[in-house]
């Protein structure tokens, strides 16, 4: 019983790691083809580190400066600090109809996935 428990255990570690570099893949591609890349934390956490090119709107902003994102179809990466405030943001885009929006979660995520 507990070699089976086991063996699923394993198979369930490779596919999540498996997955994970999936979409670290699509990040680093999203990147390449100019996503626009939006960081949601506080202005003074974006000026002491940020992903080059990416524009700060801090979370709390975020409704009042939806339009200025541009088009609902516009690939749209987020990311913060630990991944809390840019999962919000990203149910917040994807509920005003935003339909191709990337969680890259913690800003180190994001420079892994385009180094790699």
């Amino acid at each position: 019983m507990f070699r089976t428990f086991y063996v699923f255990l394993i198979i369930a570690l490779f596919s999540f790691s498996s997955c994970g570099n999936r979409e670290d893949k699509e990040l680093a591609e999203w990147v390449e083809k100019g996503a626009l890349i939006v960081d949601v934390r506080t202005p003074n956490e974006y000026e002491k580190r940020h992903f080059p090119g990416a524009v700060n709107i801090p979370i709390d902003s975020l409704p009042l400066k939806v339009d200025e994102l541009g088009s609902k179809d516009k690939q749209i990466i987020l990311y913060c600090q630990s991944g809390g405030r840019s999962l919000r943001a990203k149910t917040f885009l994807e509920e005003e109809g935003f339909s191709q929006v990337r969680d890259a979660g913690r800003i180190d995520r994001l420079f892994s996935a385009v180094s790699e």
